[in-house]
C-alpha cells in the first residue's frame, strides 16, 4: 500500500490506515486525519517537505515523515 508521501500533486486519496505510535498518531487524528476521510495533495515543496494538502475543507501542511505514516489508496 502506499503512503501520502508518494502520492502526485494534484490528486486526491483516501486514508485507509494510520501508522505509527502514541503522541505522533494522536498528533495526526487530531489535525483531522482519519481512517476514511479524503485528501487532495495541492502542493509539494521543491524538496518534497513539507507538503500541502486539504483535509476536511482546511489546509494543512505535513513533513514527510509524518507523510509516511498514513498510508492511502
Amino acid at each position: 500500500m502506499k503512503t501520502l508521501r508518494e502520492v502526485a500533486c494534484g490528486q486526491t486519496v483516501t486514508v485507509k490506515k494510520l501508522s505509527g505510535a502514541g503522541p505522533v498518531k494522536r498528533r495526526i487524528m487530531d489535525m483531522g486525519i482519519t481512517k476514511g476521510v479524503s485528501i487532495y495533495v495541492r502542493k509539494v515543496a521543491p524538496l518534497g517537505d513539507p507538503i500541502e494538502v486539504t483535509v476536511r475543507g482546511y489546509e494543512l501542511s505535513l513533513r514527510k515523515a509524518d507523510a509516511e505514516m498514513i498510508e492511502v489508496e
